[in-house]
């Protein structure tokens, strides 16, 4: 049998190329996926590999921290004065908010404020700072603001003080995410203290002057009073270990992707060995009745698909190196910070591609190689293939229902619980079962949805377009299992899209009622001073401006975070949403309440709370008289009346200022008085709900068009398993090709029948995946929030249903060229 098995194998060698190809490209997915992460993670091995040979001992707070947790000045001189230590140089590390060239401080958060060992800064350009006049910018941020070695910079330091140097140098901060995304500008340790106004270091680095690591470290333990102390290699490995850690994240995430994708490469794998079975009923029963017995029929079919699956999971790995090397060599090319070491094939990847490929693959062949043993040897006298008739037996229908209950019930569950991650993952677990049930029931419900994709055609296309319906109806089993493929990578293309558009929706809702304004004040250090309002105010240009104040205090004796709204703009420039109580008339000593602060304290409107200022502050009882709605709420947790709040807290400058164009004012105009206003204040930063929503946008397109490529290999392995089933379709149609030709059907004709078959196993599987889609789209989203705008785009979603017929006409291509060419005369005389 294994002879016969090879034989049959290299005999027939085109007929599973498309098998191996679904497997190919998901076993390259999941190769890839590692041959990506791995490079990664050695490039970050060999940067910090490089760091530890540069440094003998490291130094951090440890319990020897000060109050902001960094180690106090002492520990350096003490550090220093240890036998061995050649030098000690300290790191600090805090906010030096860069100003750009438009006078107005750089990005969303501030820029850090660094002092980098000698040793350890990687200087691009110019030089590292020597004395307190001078500094460096990382390379990104000098390139976004267009500074270079020689030119003058500013910075404000922890007091919001400008501060002027030169800059001598342009930096890479290598390894350290956390400054890429920040940006940093690295001075000399003692201008570093004076800008960040931090207390001490995050760090020392200690260099040997003989002694090895390992006996340094014990002697600098005893002088550093409870700080951790560890050799440079030890803290190599620490960071290295953390950043696995985050590799691990993108690996998981890929990884899911890849799951996706072998899912839809095993369905198209047991649709073919289905099929492969059913055309070979005879050779199955020549070989019962030669002697072989249902134990080697099965393992020949089991046989069969795991040399499929080695030989398919070992292109799998070639290729999924190759998809490494593209992503690397993509990374490298648009200049990320990410570093990258060899691109290589680790054992583990060979290991886990091998395996995956072949347990998949021979688990898809099991059931069809059960099958193969129900074939009596009497098969053999047959002429001809039996067409099975499918009938939906009665444990299909009680299975099928129980999970589509169970799957409804759990899907109600998750909508009707409160919002959050386990009401999303209740939604999530009830479309698994519901998917299952759709699977179980695919052949019942694919007859009626064939007839429904079908109608146009059968009634555009005459003839061809009718035998293509029935040819689509006539193995339901066959086309359920062809069309699931494509319906999961529909179903999840459906189901992003509309996520997306109903999180774009209420995000944009979100926005309207957070910044209810033209335009937005926030200082990205510090408070806005009082006499920004005060100058907005008193221009004709603008409508109204709403200041926002706040300061901590307890409330009933827990922290919280009180504050106050210009009033006169409630109702009008402002609108808080209440679910009892109300604002009109707000003053006095009372107080407006966030519901989910209303309901950890367990007050309503009525009851009083007492707000004591910190740190033993004045005390005042306030009376709720409204319970705010604290979704997309501007203001916080406790609201009070204005005179009220200052005179429980004193003269507090602003966190935030909402401004409104006077009507007939064009924008342009209004933005430059809000410009001007704020020209004389870097921090503080003007925005727009247009911007910020252009921002918001410019994200979710991001996302969508990443999970739309990495779903788009599932959709093409989904394709191959329709242009596979209707290419083995055609050999076992041979013959009734044959006679459709003889009785007058043209080559074109022939070829459009089978493209029509093609479209419409493509329309049903678009069908049920957006059915699906759009259920589970709409429960998720209902899972984020208690009020979301639901949207359906429409427009996205007949694209998929035409693009998923298409790809079905196109997958049909090459088996109806195959069955047009084929000789009339031959195909009969074979039959």
């Amino acid at each position: 049998m294994f002879r016969t098995t090879l034989a049959r194998l290299l005999a027939h060698r085109l007929r599973l190329v498309l098998t191996s190809l679904a497997i190919v490209l998901g076993v390259g997915f999941i190769a890839g996926t590692f041959v990506l992460t791995d490079t990664i993670d050695a490039g970050f091995s060999r940067e910090f590999a490089a760091d530890a040979d540069k440094v003998d001992v490291v130094v951090t707070p440890g319990k020897a921290a000060d109050d902001d947790g960094n180690l106090p000045e002492s520990a350096l001189a003490a550090i220093k004065a240890v036998p061995g230590v050649k030098d000690a140089q300290p790191v600090v590390n805090g906010d030096a908010p860069l100003i750009g060239k438009d006078g107005k401080v750089v990005g969303d958060v501030p820029t850090a404020g660094v002092s980098i060992p000698p040793s350890r800064i990687k200087i691009v350009s110019g030089r590292a700072p020597s004395t307190a006049g001078e500094a460096v910018l990382d390379k990104d941020t000098a390139k976004a603001q267009k500074f270079a070695p020689g030119a003058t910079i500013a910075v404000l330091d922890h007091a919001g003080k400008r501060r002027e140097f030169r800059l001598v140098g342009i930096f890479d901060v290598g390894i350290d995410q956390g400054l890429a995304a920040r940006g940093a500008v690295a001075f000399t340790p003692g201008s570093a203290l004076r800008v960040t106004g931090a207390t001490g270091f995050t760090e020392i680095d200690v260099i040997s002057s003989g002694p090895s690591p390992e006996s340094l470290r014990t002697a600098v333990a005893a002088a550093a009073g409870g700080a951790k102390v560890v050799t440079g290699r030890e803290r190599a490995d620490e960071v290295a270990r953390s950043n696995h850690a985050d590799t691990g994240y993108l690996r998981l995430g890929l990884l899911l992707f890849g799951a996706v994708a072998l899912l839809v490469a095993g369905l198209v794998i047991y649709n073919t060995f289905t099929i492969l079975v059913a055309q070979r009923m005879r050779e199955m029963a020549l070989l019962r009745c030669i002697g072989a017995t249902k134990r080697q029929v099965f393992g020949s079919i089991v046989l069969e698909s795991a040399v499929v699956g080695l030989l398919s999971s070992a292109l799998g790995l070639l290729t999924g190196l190759g998809l490494g090397a593209a992503a690397v060599a993509v990374m490298r090319a648009i200049g990320t910070d990410v570093p990258t070491g060899a691109v290589r094939l680790s054992p583990q990847t060979i290991a886990v591609g091998l395996c995956t490929g072949v347990v998949v693959t021979m688990a898809a062949a099991l059931l069809p190689a059960r099958q193969a043993t129900r074939v009596p040897p009497v098969a053999a006298l047959r002429t001809q293939v039996e067409e099975h008739t499918f009938r939906a037996g009665v444990v299909r229908v009680v299975a099928a229902a129980l999970f589509v209950l169970a799957g409804a019930a759990l899907t109600a569950a998750g909508v009707l619980q409160k919002p959050g991650q386990a009401a999303l993952l209740t939604v999530m677990a009830g479309g698994v079962l519901v998917f299952f049930a759709v699977l179980i029931l695919g052949p019942v419900i694919v007859r009626p949805l064939s007839g429904l994709a079908g109608w146009v055609p059968a009634r555009l296309f005459g003839v061809p377009g009718r035998l293509a319906v029935d040819n689509s109806r006539r193995n339901p089993k066959r086309a359920a299992t062809t069309t699931v493929a494509l319906t999961i990578g529909v179903t999840l293309m459906t189901f992003m899209s509309v996520l997306t558009a109903t999180v774009r929706a209420t995000t944009a809702e979100q926005l309207d009622q957070q910044f209810p304004a033209d335009y937005f004040l926030q200082a990205q250090t510090g408070e806005i001073p009082r006499s920004v309002a005060d100058t907005l105010r008193a221009s004709r240009d603008l409508s109204a401006v709403t200041e926002f104040r706040a300061a901590e205090a307890k409330v009933n004796g827990r922290d919280y975070r009180v504050g106050t709204v210009t009033q006169t703009t409630i109702a009008t420039a402002i609108r808080p949403e209440t679910s009892s109580g109300t604002l009109d008339g707000f003053g006095g000593n009372e107080v407006a309440v966030a519901d989910d602060a209303a309901r950890d304290l367990g007050v309503t409107v009525g009851d009083t709370v007492t707000v004591t200022g910190r740190p033993g502050g004045r005390s005042t009882t306030l009376k709720v008289v409204a319970v705010l709605k604290a979704d997309g709420s501007l203001l916080p947790p406790f609201t009070m009346a204005e005179q009220a709040f200052e005179r429980q807290f004193g003269r507090v400058d602003d966190a935030r200022i909402l401004v409104n164009a006077a009507d007939g004012v064009a924008p342009a105009k209004a933005r430059k008085v809000v410009d001007e206003a704020t020209a004389a204040y870097p921090a503080v930063k003007v925005g727009s709900t247009t911007e910020l929503r252009g921002q918001f946008d410019e994200a979710i397109d991001s996302i969508l068009m990443v999970v739309t490529g990495l779903l788009a290999l599932a959709i093409v392995i989904s394709l191959l398993g329709i242009a596979n089933t209707l290419s083995l379709s055609v050999h076992e149609r041979t013959r009734e090709s044959a006679l459709l030709r003889a009785l007058g059907l043209t080559r074109p004709q022939l070829r459009g029948m089978l493209s029509i078959e093609a479209l419409i196993l493509g329309l049903v599987g678009a069908i049920v995946g957006v059915v699906l889609g759009i259920v589970y789209g709409w429960a998720a989203t209902a899972t984020f929030a208690a009020h979301v705008a639901f949207r359906l785009p429409a427009g996205q979603i007949l694209l998929f249903i035409a693009a998923s017929g298409l790809a079905g006409v196109l997958a049909a291509v090459l088996p109806s060229r195959r069955a047009a060419r084929a000789s009339v005369v031959g195909a009969l005389a074979a039959s």
